[in-house]
C-alpha cells in the first residue's frame, strides 16, 4: 500500500457539519467539499442557502458541491441555475433520475451546455454512466458520482464496476469519475489504484487517516490493551478455580 502523500485521487470531504467543513479546508490534502440534502437534514440546517453562502465564505477556492432538491426536470434547472450563481467554484449536483426513476437527460444535456459545472449524483449502473456521458456537452467538466460503497452494500464487488465507469467516460475526457459513498479508509486506495479522479468521504473516515502505515504488531498489542483497560474499567469479575500452590 501506497502512503497518503502519494496519492493521485482527489480527496473531497463530504459532509453539513460546519465545524467539521472548517477543520477540512485546513487540511491541504482535502481538495474539496460535496453535501447533499439528506447530510444537510441530519445536521439540523434549515435555511438552505444560508448555509452554502456561509460554506462558500470559508471555502472561495475549492469545489463545493449543492444539489438541486426538485423533482421536476424544468424546476430542477431553475434551481441549478440558481445554485450555479453563488460562486464560482460550485459543482450543481443533479439526481441521475427523479423520484420516479425517469434519466434526467434534458437536464444534463440543458445545463452542461450552458457551462454549468455538474456533480450528476446517485448513479449506480453502467447504463446510466453511458447515458450521462451522451448527455453531456463535448469537453464539458463535470463530475459522475458512482456511489461504489451502496453498491457494495448489495453484495458486488465496486473495483471491476468502478473500472468500467471509467471505461465509460473515456469520450468524455473533462468529466471525473467520483467514487461516492466509501464504507472503509481502504476504499480511498481503491479508487487511486483503479485510477479514480475523486473520492468523497465523511469525516469520521478521514480521521482514520493517521492510521496508514501503522505497524500492525503494535496496533494488535494496543486493541489488546484496549479491551483490558475497559474490562477493568466496567469492573468485570469471572470466579475460576483456584490454581494449586
Amino acid at each position: 500500500m501506497s502512503s497518503v502523500d502519494d496519492l493521485k485521487v482527489k480527496i473531497f470531504a463530504d459532509g453539513a457539519d460546519f465545524q467539521g467543513i472548517i477543520r477540512m479546508y485546513q487540511e491541504p490534502r482535502i481538495k474539496g467539499f460535496t453535501t447533499n440534502p439528506t447530510l444537510m437534514r441530519k445536521a439540523g440546517i434549515t435555511d438552505y442557502e444560508a448555509f452554502a453562502r456561509q460554506v462558500l465564505a470559508v471555502v472561495p477556492d475549492r469545489p463545493v458541491s449543492f444539489e438541486v432538491f426538485a423533482d421536476d426536470f424544468d424546476e430542477m434547472i431553475a434551481q441549478a441555475r440558481v445554485i450555479a450563481s453563488w460562486g464560482k467554484n460550485i459543482n450543481v449536483k443533479v439526481p441521475v433520475t427523479d423520484t420516479k426513476g425517469n434519466f434526467a437527460g434534458k437536464v444534463i444535456r440543458t445545463l452542461s451546455s450552458e457551462g454549468v459545472v455538474l456533480n450528476v449524483t446517485a448513479v449506480m449502473t453502467l447504463a446510466q454512466v453511458a447515458a450521462i456521458a451522451d448527455a453531456l456537452a463535448a469537453n464539458a467538466p463535470a463530475i459522475v458520482s458512482v456511489f461504489a460503497g451502496r453498491i457494495a452494500d448489495t453484495g458486488v464487488d465496486p473495483v471491476p464496476h468502478m473500472k468500467a465507469c471509467l471505461e465509460s467516460l473515456v469520450a468524455r475526457p473533462q468529466a471525473e469519475l467520483l467514487w461516492a459513498s466509501p464504507r472503509e479508509l481502504l476504499n480511498i486506495f481503491q479508487a487511486d489504484e483503479i485510477g479514480c479522479h475523486i473520492i468523497t468521504v465523511t469525516n469520521d473516515v478521514l480521521a482514520k487517516l493517521n492510521l496508514v502505515g501503522r505497524d500492525l504488531i503494535d496496533y494488535s498489542r494496543e486493541t489488546v490493551q484496549m479491551f483490558h483497560r475497559d474490562a477493568a474499567a466496567s469492573g468485570f469479575s469471572i470466579r475460576t478455580p483456584a490454581r494449586a500452590a
